[in-house]
């Protein structure tokens, strides 16, 4: 299969190494010309102080740069706000992507009921291919 758009959604979770979905990314041959977005979406609906503190966004921005430097590939980097599976799914139609590699959180059980699975969400409501990459 040729991919002419990926989109790498990053989020910097403990649970799936992003290193993981760069190697992922390296592994499929990709054509030269094929175009990476690398995006991380900052979750705009967290309202609980008990939940983990964002990286801040320039922080965020030096670590996807530091990504995009090692790519053999054109790549874009975008970084925004919202519910992580919506903008995925909204980015994936701005930029007609072809294959998408997120991770997983590994949730189970209640926790996964009451959080939400985003990689699930993004799988279900995505027109294009999407590969999840489990944590090792």
């Amino acid at each position: 299969m040729v991919w002419q758009t990926v989109l790498v959604a990053i989020n910097f979770s403990q649970s799936t190494t992003d290193y993981q979905l760069i190697q992922v990314l390296e592994g499929l041959n990709l054509k030269s010309n094929t175009q990476v977005i690398l995006t991380h979406v900052i979750d705009g609906g967290k309202s609980d102080f008990n939940t983990v503190v964002e990286i801040p966004y320039l922080t965020v921005e030096k670590l996807l740069e530091s990504y995009q430097e090692k790519l053999p590939y054109p790549s874009k980097i975008e970084i925004v706000t919202g519910d992580p599976p919506e903008e995925i799914i909204r980015l994936v139609n701005i930029y007609q992507v072809d294959l998408i590699i997120i991770g997983s959180r590994g949730l189970t059980g209640l926790k996964r009921i009451l959080e939400g699975s985003v990689s699930s969400q993004v799988v279900s409501e995505a027109p294009c291919s999407v590969l999840v990459i489990k944590s090792k």
